[in-house]
């Protein structure tokens, strides 16, 4: 909660909000006051750019497709979206996360919620939600824009090459583009190469709008061509537009260090359809319905890893189709909001073992469980006085899950007799917000309810190895709801004529059914070499608590000193420490403008681990701290804008590991990166 909405815009300096806070922006194209920005720009990868934002980590189990970890908590209680769509990952291991279906040169930004305040389109969102927002040219932007990135990154001798386009009249616009990745082998500090840490990559996108309505006319008859943000006083009429959107990615070849198998192929093919009306006047502002489908592949391979005693083919779908409706009006003293959606979706994933010598083993890991899940989310932002608000934002949703395949279900009902095909759940949260801002501070108070449904693999899935704790999990369809109640607060303090601003922020979640592995001796694991067999269960309770400090400190106008501290402690029913939770870590860097030229050195590192969760099969990690420098010059020739990016990372080459690296893989040594934007 704390009514974070974190954004990173990755490709205009501006962005279309409602009244809603925006509390953190991370800017690639252009410098933006009181904004963050990535140093690599749109060259970064979508990992990249989560990784600046407050309250986000992510857990890397090799040099691609990180997994976003939001307020201490992974996937299963963080909803991410694409533009309002949900995508469900086909890969038993995480290692496709929604995240890595999009590319930098399509997003125009990623919007956080952090906690129980989610956007409407998310469901079960305990930590917070994340929804990934597409660039769109818009009517009556340039008539033409074309835009190329090329980059390369010495460790591991990245490769990146991009192009784009878009097209825009009154009517009508359409952009477009493709976005190639390619990473050999990187180095660990001091020079070992850390195997099976390759990838390579393709990301194709299109999106069209055509206005279905004429254009609005003034009083006197005449055509307005201001239509967005601008002012419309005096406009009649609204506008009816259709949009259309498409994207195509495809990873092959991507090495997983920290686990047993690769991915010879992850596949997304994501469509929407969505009809947009728009007031010009009066209580509604805006009525937006969307149509959505997409279908992820995946193929794990372990065909490439030397010394594999059986040889297993592990290949995974995701097929979803559903819809939103979202309704947007104000009047002045009330935001309000009000959205249904409805979704399908079929995870499918399968296992076939190859010993030598024997006949072929087969087993199914996601019994190709269909969940139809359909809610109603409600808000309003009301401003009660000058300079201070409440928002109140709700939602109720209710599902259905069955197990389509007969071998998954009849072999999950040896460990659950009597167990049922289908099983139906209801979900809800409730959040409150009050805000108070004066002339040099801000303080923000919060609480909140809310409730989840079991995951698929923790319901359902049939003998999932995880490498973090060497243990073949077992999902159990008898699991109880997982809730969480959650208190939030913040404040911010500006002071010497705004020049320095210091912030504190803090939240605290009281979870209930936490759901979580648990020990079964009674079974033997089926994966060669693992230590047992755990299957997924509530315990009573759970407890985690996030906080952090931030300060700025702008000496002069061309420099700016940034700092955040931040501290995290997460605890199981008997007191012992949850797993994958984030020690004491910091960042500080000085910033500096000089014209077209811009640079940056930066401190990052955590302190050593002391919580760390030993009980589930968690190790320490020692203390850290790497430097960084980066720099960036623009530079005009006739029609063209280039904008050259330099920088080192990890300048002393240090080895190192962070708590959230899967099995402890290394982070990248040294590397040094270039590249080249230009603009026509």
């Amino acid at each position: 909660m704390i009514a974070l909405a974190l954004t990173i815009l990755l490709a205009t300096d501006t962005i279309a909000t409602s009244s809603h806070t925006i509390d953190e922006v991370v800017v690639v194209a252009a410098a933006g006051e009181g904004r963050k920005r990535s140093a690599k720009g749109k060259v970064a990868s979508i990992d990249e750019h989560l990784a600046e934002l407050s309250h986000v980590n992510l857990v890397r189990r090799g040099s691609y497709a990180w997994e976003p970890v939001v307020n201490n908590m992974q996937t299963e209680r963080v909803t991410t979206t694409i533009d309002g769509m949900k995508i469900f990952y086909a890969c038993t291991d995480k290692m496709d996360p929604v995240t890595s279906y999009v590319e930098s040169s399509n997003l125009q930004s990623i919007l956080l919620n952090s906690g129980l305040n989610g956007n409407p389109q998310s469901t079960g969102n305990i930590g917070g939600s994340l929804d990934l927002k597409l660039r769109k040219a818009g009517f009556n932007a340039d008539p033409f824009h074309v835009n190329a990135d090329v980059g390369y990154e010495t460790n591991g001798h990245l490769q990146v090459y991009g192009a784009d386009a878009s097209f825009s009249t009154q009517r009508f616009y359409t952009n477009g583009g493709v976005f190639y990745r390619h990473a050999d082998n990187y180095k660990e500090g001091g020079g070992r190469k850390v195997e099976f840490s390759q990838f390579q990559k393709v990301n194709a996108f299109a999106n069209a709008g055509v206005r279905l309505s004429p254009l609005p006319t003034s009083p006197k008859g005449e055509e307005s061509h201001s239509v967005g943000s601008s002012p419309l006083g005096g406009i009649r009429g609204g506008l009816d537009i259709l949009e259309g959107t498409f994207i195509f990615d495809r990873a092959t070849d991507v090495g997983y260090p920290a686990l047993n198998m690769d991915v010879a192929k992850a596949e997304a093919f994501i469509t929407s359809l969505a009809y947009k009306h728009q007031w010009l006047g009066g209580f509604f502002n805006s009525w937006e319905t969307k149509a959505y489908y997409n279908h992820i592949t995946h193929v794990m391979d372990d065909t490439k890893r030397p010394d594999v005693e059986i040889h297993m083919d592990m290949p995974g779908k995701s097929w979803t189709s559903g819809l939103y409706s979202l309704l947007s009006a104000s009047n002045g003293r009330h935001d309000v909001q009000a959205n249904y959606d409805l979704y399908y979706n079929r995870l499918f994933a399968d296992m076939t073992m190859y010993p030598g010598g024997a006949a072929p083993m087969y087993m199914v890991t996601w019994p190709d469980v269909g969940t139809l899940n359909t809610g109603l989310a409600l808000s309003d932002c009301v401003r009660l006085t000058e300079g201070q608000s409440l928002k109140v934002s709700a939602k109720l949703a209710w599902q259905t899950q069955r197990l389509n395949n007969e071998e998954g279900y009849r072999a999950q009902e040896v460990f659950f007799p009597g167990m049922r095909r289908s099983y139906q759940q209801v979900t809800g949260r409730v959040a409150l917000n009050y805000q108070l801002s004066t002339l040099h501070s801000q303080l923000n108070v919060g609480a909140g309810w809310g409730s989840r449904a079991p995951t698929v693999t923790e319901a359902y899935g049939y003998y999932l190895n995880n490498t973090f704790d060497q243990y073949d999990y077992i999902g159990n369809p008898r699991l109880k709801n997982e809730s969480a109640i959650e208190l939030n607060g913040a404040a911010k303090f500006s002071m010497l004529n705004d020049q320095l601003s210091i912030g504190l922020d803090a939240n605290a979640f009281f979870l209930s059914n936490y759901i979580i592995g648990q020990f079964e001796n009674r079974l033997s694991p089926m994966t060669v070499d693992a230590e047992g067999v755990k299957v997924y269960g509530n315990l009573d309770h759970a407890t985690i608590v996030n906080s952090s400090f931030t300060a700025e400190w702008k000496p002069l106008h061309w420099l700016a000193w940034n700092t955040r501290l931040s501290y995290a402690i997460g605890r199981d029913d008997k007191g012992d420490p949850l797993p994958l939770i984030s020690p004491f870590a910091y960042t500080s860097n000085f910033t500096f403008v000089y014209k077209r030229l811009q640079g940056k050195v930066e401190l990052r590192g955590n302190g050593k681990q002391v919580n760390y969760g030993k009980k589930y099969g968690e190790t320490a990690t020692p203390a850290w701290v790497i430097g960084n420098i980066s720099g960036e010059y623009t530079l005009s020739i006739h029609k063209y804008a280039l904008t050259f990016r330099v920088g080192v990372e990890n300048i002393a080459d240090k080895r190192y590991t962070t708590y959230s690296d899967w099995c402890d893989i290394p982070q990248k040594g040294r590397n040094v990166y270039v590249n080249l934007s230009v603009l026509l």
